[in-house]
C-alpha cells in the first residue's frame, strides 16, 4: 500500500533527515515509528503528506508516486490520510461535533451527509453525549478522541498519529491506544509515531526503529529499543 524506496531528505544547511529509508507498509497494517527526537519520524509523515519532498527516492501510495501529485490533486490525495496530532488543533469556539463537521461543511457536502458521518464518528470515539461541549469542557482525553473522530469522518484509508498521547496520563494513554486498535480493527492502516516505550512494548505490533535517519530495526513483534 505504502512504500519508501531509498529515500533521502536533505536540506540545504547540510543536515540529513533521512538516509537511503526503505520500508513497505501493507493494507490494514498496525505500524509504529520510534525513535529519539531528530531520528527522522516527523519527517517521515511529513513526506507521506507531501508537506515536504524527497531528495532522492520515492514515496509511494498504492503506486502512486506522491511527489508527483498535482497541487490541484493534492487536497483529494490528503482526504485518503487522516491526521492525529499531539497539540489537538481544535478551533476553541466551536463545539465538538462542530470541530468534526467543520472540513465537511467547507467541502460542501450534503447536510444530511455530514449528520450522518460525525453522528457515526462520535459513536466509534464514545463521545455522543460530548457531542455539544467546547473543547474547554473537555478533558485531554475527550479532546484526542475528537481528533480522532475529525480523523475519520472522511473514512481514510490510512490514519496517521503523530505522538497522540503526547499530553496524556496514563490512564487516557492507553484510552487512545485503545482507539487507535479499534480503528485498525475496522481496517484502516494506522501510522504512530511515538517515545512511550509502554505503549510499544503493550502493543506488540510491527515496531520500525529509527536512529540518524537510518532504519536500523524493522520487526513485526517489536519492542521499543533505543
Amino acid at each position: 500500500m505504502i512504500r519508501f524506496q531509498h529515500v533521502s531528505k536533505k536540506y540545504p544547511d547540510n543536515s540529513v533527515a533521512l538516509d537511503t529509508v526503505s520500508f513497505d507498509i501493507q493494507e490494514g497494517e498496525f505500524l509504529s515509528l520510534v525513535g529519539k527526537s531528530g531520528a527522522g519520524k516527523t519527517t517521515l509523515l511529513k513526506l507521506l503528506l507531501k508537506e515536504e519532498l524527497p531528495t532522492e527516492g520515492q514515496v509511494l501510495f498504492e503506486s502512486q508516486d506522491i511527489a508527483k501529485i498535482s497541487d490541484d490533486m493534492l487536497p483529494d490525495f490528503r482526504r485518503k490520510i487522516g491526521t492525529i496530532f499531539q497539540d489537538y488543533k481544535l478551533l476553541s469556539t466551536k463545539t465538538a461535533y462542530e470541530n468534526i463537521s467543520y472540513v465537511m461543511e467547507m467541502m460542501g457536502t450534503p447536510d444530511e451527509e455530514i449528520k450522518r458521518e460525525v453522528a457515526e464518528a462520535l459513536e466509534i470515539v464514545g463521545l455522543v453525549d460530548r457531542a455539544r461541549h467546547f473543547p474547554v469542557q473537555l478533558s485531554g482525553g475527550e479532546k484526542q478522541r475528537v481528533v480522532i473522530a475529525r480523523a475519520l469522518v472522511h473514512r481514510p484509508r490510512v490514519i496517521i498519529a503523530d505522538e497522540p498521547t503526547g499530553n496524556l496520563d496514563p490512564y487516557h494513554t492507553r484510552d487512545i491506544i485503545r482507539l487507535l486498535g479499534k480503528v485498525n480493527k475496522l481496517g484502516t492502516t494506522v501510522i504512530l509515531a511515538t517515545h512511550n516505550k509502554e505503549i510499544i512494548n503493550r502493543l506488540g505490533r510491527r515496531v520500525i526503529t529509527l536512529e540518524n535517519g537510518r532504519v536500523i530495526r524493522d520487526e513485526e513483534r517489536g519492542r521499543f529499543i533505543i
